[in-house]
């Protein structure tokens, strides 16, 4: 480990110590299962993992999250979150994060009240910066803090650290809610979501790590895989296997784009600005 990597390490570890007690935001995925593991280490009891559980969130994800609260010993609530029976949220606009988050956010500050924990924390990290995230307004609006983000930590420093702590999350595909596979403005539906979420989970156990299925209207499946596993996609009788999946699912006709997988890659001819 690289000394300033150690020193922001450190930096972490005594941003959590100060927040005396803390409700941690955790999906399993990278981030929040190393800001989950780092508070349990330094606050014990006084973290209390929470995983939401909504047909936004990749069952992957909650399985991953539950395998970790019992390997590494965290102490771990799961919730139930509504934000798909909201119709800001469903009418999908550019902003659907937000009213994700915001659902989410008001669901834990309110626990953190009852339950008399002093901080929300989530997992945004020092990259996220530069992205496009509404959500970040709603954690602000909530008070939510992100120590990965405030210690300056990187992706790539996070998946290090995991790696070193032992966490099986050190290398997972980064991920993001089912509904960011479904275009701006088209409506989120939970029929949506599940298949959705079997399509990938058929792409996954044809063997692929990386996959985004982006569902657009009409029932067609546009595929992204990793640019890495790309060209085993088209191999002879593998894109057959695929698209006859993918039309079983109900899909009735099945793309594999050509560039791979980009993230937010339906974000591309929107203008966005970071929030």
């Amino acid at each position: 480990m690289t000394q300033a990597l150690s020193t922001r390490e450190q930096r972490f570890h005594d941003l959590l110590a100060s927040c005396g007690s803390t409700v941690v935001a955790f999906s399993g995925g990278v981030d929040s299962a190393y800001l989950a593991w780092a508070a349990t280490r330094v606050l014990g009891a006084r973290a209390l993992c929470v995983t939401a559980e909504s047909p936004s969130y990749p069952d992957h994800h909650r399985q991953l999250a539950r395998r970790l609260a019992r390997e590494f010993g965290l102490r771990q609530e799961v919730i139930q979150t509504t934000e798909v029976e909201r119709p800001e949220y469903r009418a999908n606009p550019v902003n659907r994060c937000y009213y994700c988050k915001r659902e989410l956010y008001g669901t834990l500050t309110a626990l953190a009240s009852a339950r008399d924990f002093a901080f929300v924390v989530d997992g945004s990290n020092a990259d996220d910066r530069s992205d496009y995230r509404p959500g970040r307004q709603a954690a602000r609006e909530f008070g939510v803090r992100s120590p990965l983000d405030e210690a300056d930590l990187t992706k790539a420093d996070i998946r290090e650290l995991s790696r070193r702590a032992g966490l099986p999350t050190w290398d997972e595909p980064a991920s993001a809610c089912l509904s960011s596979r479904i275009p701006y403005h088209s409506e989120v539906t939970p029929e949506k979501l599940r298949m959705i979420e079997r399509a990938e989970h058929v792409i996954r156990e044809l063997g692929f790590r990386v996959c985004r299925v982006r569902h657009h209207d009409a029932a067609r499946a546009r595929l992204e895989i990793g640019r890495d596993e790309l060209p085993r996609a088209f191999e002879h009788g593998m894109r057959e296997r695929i698209v006859d999946a993918l039309r079983a699912i109900g899909y009735q006709e099945v793309a594999i784009d050509p560039r791979g997988y980009r993230m937010g890659s339906l974000n591309e001819g929107v203008r966005l600005h970071p929030a």
